[in-house]
């Protein structure tokens, strides 16, 4: 593989015009964990016929999705709108999914090996190209995926100018999962897949690795906690100083407001803010998981405040909710 990086090998795939904007697609072959086999492919998003210079921001996508939930064939989607307010935009694929070509361990993969080895690779790419340490967003699994890196001190504030996280908790309660036998069994089955499908469950477009579900069993049983074997990520959070922004949606069933609040709260030690998507706070509508950033209402309410967060590290004075 030919590099673009002193870091590491990097190819770079694919350099187009679309529209008004440039994108150059990067395949990073980190190389530093055990499955060497991992490549993971980001996109950089730009105006077209302008040098890249203004502030890094990368984007994480949540589970059985890719680089289109940020990003649309047409152009759309909050990449572009920060692109073309003059961000340097970075999307990130988790391992197996979209351009990211699935690893030999692919079964296995889980948001520990994301946090520990991928998104501080990632993060050392964009910052030699860049030269500034990047902003990060990340919207519900990719949110977790960054929490655990800022819990687990993967990334601090060398790498992470300031984290916004949308759709994130890891605190809702599965009860049946508190049972050791039925925790016991669901392991069991799971253990005999290779992969949870995004398109047969109607979740997605993407599959995710059953690694994944594995790791969330653990973390939901009767003795689970929020880390991996060496680190407590939960307890590492309130050591975290990287300015946060915590994003809920009030018609967000999956990942309920209170238990993206509980998140939220245990980020003592940052300069942080929280925002509740909804009629009472003077919202078009209830949001939804999705639709909290991808929908024509979060175009035209939620993505200026997203860009007003990242020049300014604080929303609008009229935004801003206790």
């Amino acid at each position: 593989m030919q590099s673009s990086s002193e870091l590491f090998p990097v190819a770079l795939v694919s350099a187009e015009l679309r529209g008004d904007l440039s994108e150059d697609v990067y395949r990073l072959k980190p190389g530093n964990s055990p499955d060497s086999s991992v490549e993971l492919a980001v996109t950089r998003l730009g105006l077209a016929g302008q040098a890249h210079g203004g502030v890094p921001v990368i984007l994480l996508h949540g589970s059985f999705s890719n680089r289109r939930f940020w990003y649309s064939p047409r152009g759309i989607g909050l990449g572009p709108f920060l692109a073309r307010a003059g961000f340097d935009v970075w999307i990130a694929e988790m391992r197996g999914h979209g351009l990211s070509p699935r690893n030999r361990a692919y079964k296995r993969n889980r948001v520990a090996d994301y946090a520990r080895y991928d998104l501080p690779a990632i993060a050392a790419f964009v910052r030699e190209q860049s030269g500034q340490a990047p902003h990060w967003i990340g919207h519900s699994l990719g949110g977790t995926t960054l929490v655990a890196a800022l819990g687990g001190a993967y990334l601090d504030g060398e790498h992470a100018a300031s984290a916004a996280i949308f759709g994130t908790q890891i605190s809702r309660i599965y009860w049946p999962l508190k049972v050791p036998p039925v925790e016991w069994g669901s392991r069991l089955l799971l253990k005999g897949f290779q992969h949870i499908s995004g398109s047969r469950f109607k979740r997605g477009p993407e599959d995710e690795p059953i690694g994944l579900a594995l790791e969330s069993l653990r973390w939901h049983g009767l003795f689970g906690r929020f880390g991996d074997r060496e680190r407590d990520w939960w307890a590492g959070l309130a050591d975290v100083r990287v300015p946060l922004l915590a994003v809920s949606a009030a018609g967000d069933m999956q990942d309920p407001a209170w238990a993206c609040r509980k998140l939220y709260e245990q980020f003592i030690g940052a300069p942080r803010q929280f925002l509740l998507l909804g009629k009472e706070g003077g919202y078009s509508s209830d949001f939804g998981h999705v639709e909290m950033l991808v929908s024509k209402e979060a175009q035209a309410e939620v993505w200026p405040l997203v860009e007003h967060w990242l020049r300014e590290l604080s929303l609008p004075a009229e935004k801003l909710q206790d």
